[in-house]
């Protein structure tokens, strides 16, 4: 098992750019890039599966070509922080699909979330259904992207 990334060496953190860029490989290909044959690829890229390192492995889908051209950023603050509202509020983030993120913060904002919608419309419909089912929010502010300069889902190496 990998407890830690410190326990990685340069051919998993190599195997592991591989599989960012491409989860499709097949294996023997991943270990060709690498320099490892299959199956000593295969041992790692299960013992990376295992440990939890790749958590899981899936298609990234193009939200444009799908009319969903619109990203929004929304900042929440709360009054409330107790376990209840908590509860409730998570509820609420979980059961909107189009909420692809949300973070708790440090700093003036409680919360952040990430929507994909496919214009201003739709977002107020998202806005008005996460304000019914969550209450007592003191502000809620939307901010439009008006480019998409850099978008990965790939991880740095830690230093």
């Amino acid at each position: 098992m990998i407890g830690a990334f410190a326990q990685l060496d340069s051919i998993d953190w190599a195997i592991l750019g591989v599989l960012q860029a491409d989860a499709s490989l097949p294996v023997h290909e991943v270990g060709e890039r690498v320099g490892l044959s299959s199956n000593a690829c295969w041992r790692r890229i299960k013992r990376l599966e295992d440990s939890g390192v790749i958590a899981r492995r899936v298609a990234l889908l193009d939200p444009e070509k799908l009319g969903l051209a619109t990203t929004v950023f929304v900042a929440i603050r709360t009054q409330r922080h107790d376990p209840q509202w908590l509860d409730a509020f998570s509820r609420a983030v979980s059961g909107i699909e189009e909420i692809s993120e949300c973070h708790r913060m440090a700093g003036d904002v409680d919360y952040l979330l990430k929507l994909v919608v496919r214009d201003i419309a739709h977002y107020d419909r998202i806005y008005r259904k996460l304000i019914a089912a969550v209450p007592d929010l003191a502000d809620v502010s939307s901010s439009f992207s008006m480019e998409r300069m850099k978008a990965t889902t790939a991880l740095p190496r830690p230093a």
